[in-house]
């Protein structure tokens, strides 16, 4: 069972009720607070609960806050375009990918506040950075690779929401279509970063020095700078 609910300062909860719950959670993703129970539960237990850490939410959610509306005023600079979102007297949603711009064509009844309407644009946002991460980052990874000494087996990109990149045992990166929304220095550093994973499997001080000696010293200033940076 799922509904969703509205609580003043909180926004919308989705209280969820399934077999495998064995007691009453509370989970933020995306600005959006989970309330999770047992079957059988007590609702009004569950919105007592949600009060009883209601301070503990409010600081989780100023620390992961909503992601905007994708609208007609977004303003997002990627990696290699900036995005446009209008309205156009045809009833279909369409995207063009031209000279550093992504313009996404939007039905001119477009009810940009619609979840269906939120769904159709993040994946259509999605299809354009997968296709420039497919297009720049292996080529540069590997460029990366020669330059520095470094042996690379493979390289895939994958939709992560959780990780910018990943190193297996086996030399082969995984990289985020996300790294598409960073600007050029920050892409490097985690390619650089990955990179060194396929010497160094840990973050250990030989790690952070290996890395370190790649970009200036600057390894720790670069990674709290991509902290400041969230994924799509």
């Amino acid at each position: 069972m799922e509904k969703k609910i509205h609580v003043n300062n909180l926004g919308t909860i989705l209280l969820r009720t399934t077999p495998r719950a064995t007691r009453f959670t509370l989970k933020i993703s995306k600005g959006m607070i989970t309330a999770t129970m047992p079957v059988g539960g007590d609702e009004k237990r569950m919105l007592a609960f949600i009060e009883e850490n209601r301070q503990k939410l409010l600081n989780a959610l100023e620390k992961h806050p909503a992601r905007p509306l994708l609208d007609e005023s977004t303003a997002l600079q990627a990696t290699t375009f900036r995005l446009e979102i209008f309205r156009t007297d045809r009833d279909n949603y369409y995207m063009t990918l031209k000279d550093g711009l992504l313009r996404i064509a939007c039905p001119s009844d477009t009810r940009f506040e619609s979840e269906k309407v939120q769904q159709v644009l993040k994946d259509l946002l999605e299809k354009a950075m997968r296709h420039e991460a497919k297009r720049l980052l292996p080529d540069r990874l590997m460029a990366l690779a020669a330059r520095h000494g470094f042996t690379c087996t493979g390289v895939r990109i994958m939709n992560s929401k959780t990780r910018w990149g990943s190193c297996s045992s086996r030399k082969s990166i995984n990289l985020s279509l996300s790294l598409m929304l960073l600007p050029w220095h920050l892409v490097d550093y985690v390619l650089l970063h990955e990179l060194c994973h396929t010497i160094e499997m840990n973050h250990s001080d030989r790690f952070w020095a290996l890395l370190n000696g790649l970009t200036d010293n600057k390894a720790l200033a670069l990674r709290k700078e991509l902290k400041s940076y969230r994924m799509f």
